[in-house]
């Protein structure tokens, strides 16, 4: 069984992060962590943080000794949807003091997928720097930027963003592509 982890770490969009981990195939094993900052994005944004995924496991994020911390823990890919500007930072300096951010590092090290959804405009020359440094190595950089071909309603729009952060990681989903009806 495919497994991923999905970060969602304190930037606007937590709804993002959380929608992708809904959309994931019932056959993919997943691991949340979901950042102190990101909860209270969306106590901001939402109210509330929305109710559990099935077939995933949810992790604290200041738990360092959790398995998706370790290198001998195979996993496929991991996103941190959305990524705030300090996760980045973090990531790119190679600083690991959560789970997150050590999950990233292992993922760096072992050579896995890793895709970030960096939030935030405009980006400064020193997130630029960062986005620039994680791609050189092979980090996937994918911030939400909408097509609107995609539709009218927000959720059409988010489901373009979704669909091809998807594609990056070769994971089946259904969206409307350029030129192409939704089938």
């Amino acid at each position: 069984m495919k497994r991923i982890i999905v970060a969602i770490s304190g930037a606007s969009a937590v709804d993002l992060g959380f929608r992708f981990l809904q959309i994931l195939p019932l056959g993919i094993e997943k691991y949340c962590v979901i950042s102190k900052g990101a909860k209270e994005v969306f106590k901001k944004e939402n109210q509330a943080i929305p109710q559990e995924v099935p077939n995933t496991i949810y992790l604290e994020d200041l738990d360092l000794g959790a398995c998706i911390a370790s290198g001998s823990f195979v996993c496929e890919s991991m996103v941190v949807i959305p990524c705030s500007q300090n996760t980045l930072a973090k990531i790119a300096c190679g600083i690991s003091d959560t789970l997150i951010t050590r999950a990233a590092s292992v993922m760096i090290k072992e050579g896995r997928n890793l895709l970030l959804a960096p939030r935030e405009m405009p980006f400064s020359s020193i997130v630029l720097e960062n986005m620039l440094k994680l791609s050189k190595i092979g980090v996937i950089i994918a911030p939400p930027i909408f097509g609107y071909y995609a539709g009218r309603s927000l959720e059409e729009i988010e489901n373009l963003v979704l669909g091809k952060w998807c594609d990056l990681l070769g994971i089946a989903y259904s969206y409307k592509r350029w030129g192409e009806e939704l089938e």
